[in-house]
This record gives C-alpha cells, sequence and structure tokens, in this order.
C-alpha cells in the first residue's frame, strides 16, 4: 500500500514523512493552499532529501498553471511526477509525467472521468472528495462506496478526508492503490505532526496485504 503525503512545506516534515514510512511527498504548488510552498524552497527540500539517500516519488500539485509553469517546475525542483489538481484538459496532461486528480459527485461521473483521465501507469489517477468551490485540502471525507467502483479497474490514489483514524476502513472499503492524506497528519495547516504521519502509515500498511513496490512509468492517458 503506498501512502503520499502531501503538502510538504519544510526540511523537517519531508524527513519525518520518509522516515514514517510514506513513498510519495507532495508538494503544492497552488498559491491559494495554506500549503503552497515557493519552487525555491521545494527546490531546497528535494535537493537535500535526495542527498539523504532515502527517496520517495517526488509530487508537484498544481491547479490550473500553464503547462510551461508546471514543466519548468518539475524540472527545476527536481520532482518525479506532477499531480494536476484542476480543470486541466486531457491534452495537457498528455504532455506531462503525472496523473490527474478528479473530484466526481456521482459514479456515472466518475466512470466518465476515469475514462478519460486514467493514465497506463500507478497511479492511475487521484479520486478526492468533493466540495464546491475547493480543489482539495478540506479534509472532507469522500465517497468510498464510489472509489471502491473506479478502484475495481483502475489503480487509483484515495484523497479526502483520511486520517489516521479512518485510513484503515478506507483501504479495507475501496482497496485503492495507494491514500492520500494532508490535513489528517498535521498539528496546523501546512504542519505534519511526525506521530500522526506515523500511526497514519502503519495502519495504512497493515490493513493490507497487497504492497506495491514499483515505482510509476510514465505513459499516455488510455483514451475510450
Amino acid at each position: 500500500m503506498k501512502v503520499k503525503i502531501c503538502g510538504i512545506t519544510n526540511l523537517e516534515d519531508a524527513r519525518a514523512a520518509i522516515e514514517a514510512g510514506a513513498g510519495l511527498l507532495g508538494f503544492n504548488f497552488y498559491r491559494q493552499s495554506a500549503r503552497y510552498i515557493e519552487p525555491e524552497m521545494a527546490r531546497s527540500i528535494v535537493a537535500h532529501i535526495r542527498s539523504d539517500g532515502r527517496v520517495p516519488q517526488l509530487v508537484g500539485v498544481f491547479v490550473n498553471s500553464p503547462l510551461l509553469e508546471v514543466q519548468m517546475i518539475v524540472r527545476e525542483v527536481d520532482l518525479d511526477l506532477a499531480q494536476l489538481h484542476g480543470d486541466e484538459s486531457i491534452e495537457m496532461l498528455a504532455q506531462v509525467c503525472g496523473f490527474k486528480a478528479v473530484r466526481p459527485q456521482s459514479l456515472d461521473e466518475a466512470e466518465h472521468q476515469a475514462k478519460k483521465y486514467a493514465v497506463k501507469s500507478e497511479p492511475a489517477l487521484l479520486i478526492d472528495a468533493y466540495r464546491t468551490g475547493e480543489y482539495g485540502g478540506t479534509g472532507q471525507v469522500g465517497d468510498w462506496s464510489l472509489a471502491a467502483q473506479i478502484a475495481r479497474r483502475y489503480p487509483i490514489l484515495l484523497a479526502g478526508g483520511l486520517t489516521p483514524e479512518n485510513v484503515a476502513a478506507a483501504i479495507r472499503q475501496v482497496q485503492p492503490w495507494g491514500v492520500d492524506v494532508a490535513s489528517g497528519v498535521e498539528s496546523a495547516p501546512g504542519k505534519k505532526d511526525a506521530a500522526k504521519m506515523r500511526v497514519f502509515v502503519a495502519n495504512a500498511k497493515s490493513s493490507t496485504d497487497a504492497a506495491r513496490s514499483r515505482h510509476m512509468r510514465c505513459s499516455a492517458p488510455v483514451n475510450g
């Protein structure tokens, strides 16, 4: 079970997340987010953790950023993947190494979005909770039954209101490829709690025997 800890804003939290066992770290480049990080700071953090030798996959989170900006930040910060968390097009997704986040309100919408945006890699898609006017990070729990239907056909990252207390139940119901957490392991917006991260990762990994160790390989979206 892959665990992505998102909204990293400082080196201390990055190292604590890695020590806890996170397989992916997320850096949020959406300026309206409480977890926004300047690319220069992210680059410094990435350089330090790469020099430490224990490096998870490093993901940049973008919301409606121009393609050239996404490509530049991914390259200059030295990230592995881009997570497109806004209203980006399938054409834009095809030009980055990464995956799309969606916030479906119904199963029909979820199936349509998965068919449109899922890539042939892992994760194929991130499914987050829907909240009007928000692009994630709200702490609102998503629709697990809806996500479970999509997880049967695609390796998804499950996000939305996950905490150390509910992550095991979410995994049992949804059976995702991985789980994504931000606010659920924080002491304050943008500041992670090391103890919460350790418990979250332990509960996530102990909830399933289907641990996966492969890193994502970039490929084109699945169209049709």
